[in-house]
């Protein structure tokens, strides 16, 4: 696998002063509930980054619901986590990687290859009997350069292109109902972009939470060629991650995130809305 790492990889490299351990924990509805179970226990060395405080920024009226935060404000934040070029970068989370896999995927656009995604999460790694703590580090302030990758970003523009001229193979990663347009817990609008295949999110991952193996990965996406352009989205580009994850562990090179996902294309008046499987 090539952007996910074992717990004991992990646990061998906790006292490495190279290598920076992220907690991304949050539930959506309950705000508070990700940082207060950090602050209980965590990752011995791990530093927290909440969804909507440092992974997002403002909602606005275009963009959805997590639109991209300031890159400003992320590169400071990173900075102050002690992250800089030279490290690496473990992100974990309770949701099956979906908000692991969003930081993963911000360092990336920001240019940092040298980030992965803890297999298995953080009870997994309690009930490995691995250790945790509710100690808290400081850590030196390094100078995080970004180095952006426009290439990993998909824009409602890019999405109306492949929509018209077929330019990319759209992926909603939302579960099926809300694909087909059949309930709509979150979004005002239900449905999906017109001409999207809806490949869930959670299948990336076994029912004990361990991602699959990259062949296993491939099979989930066989219909489509390696190189074939791919948008991949969701709800509000969060749980689309793990998808965009999972493509580049199966082999696709050309694969982009569309950030503002339903929740931004909805804002929109005049964007196509499909319901049922066309």
């Amino acid at each position: 696998m090539n952007y996910i790492v074992s717990h004991e990889w992990l646990a061998e490299r906790l006292h490495d002063d190279n290598v920076r351990i992220i907690d991304c924990r949050f539930y959506l509805g309950d705000a508070s509930r990700g940082i207060n179970e950090y602050i209980r226990d965590h990752i011995p060395g791990a530093l927290y980054f909440d969804l909507e405080k440092d992974l997002s920024g403002p909602v606005q009226e275009h963009g959805g619901r997590h639109p991209l935060p300031s890159i400003d404000d992320l590169v400071t934040k990173l900075s102050s986590a002690g992250i800089d070029g030279t490290m690496t970068v473990v992100a974990y989370d309770e949701q099956d990687g979906a908000m692991a896999a969003r930081f993963w995927w911000l360092l990336r656009y920001l240019g940092h290859e040298r980030v992965y995604v803890l297999d298995g999460g953080y009870t997994r790694w309690k009930e490995a009997g691995y250790s945790t703590t509710s100690d808290i580090i400081t850590v030196k302030k390094r100078s995080f350069l970004p180095a952006l990758q426009p290439s990993l970003l998909a824009t409602v523009d890019d999405v109306r292109h492949a929509v018209h001229e077929s330019s990319a193979i759209l992926i909603d990663s939302r579960e099926r109902k809300r694909y087909l347009g059949i309930e709509e817990p979150i979004d005002r609008i239900a449905g999906h972009i017109p001409g999207a295949q809806n490949i869930f999110w959670r299948e990336s991952v076994t029912s004990e939470g361990k991602w699959k193996q990259p062949s296993e990965q491939e099979k989930r996406f066989a219909s489509f060629r390696k190189k074939d352009p791919i948008i991949v989205y969701c709800g509000s580009g969060v749980t689309a991650c793990p998808n965009v994850l999972a493509l580049y562990e199966a082999g696709y090179t050309n694969v982009r995130l569309y950030v503002g996902s339903w929740s931004d294309w909805i804002s929109y008046p005049d964007n196509p809305i499909a319901t049922g499987e066309k």
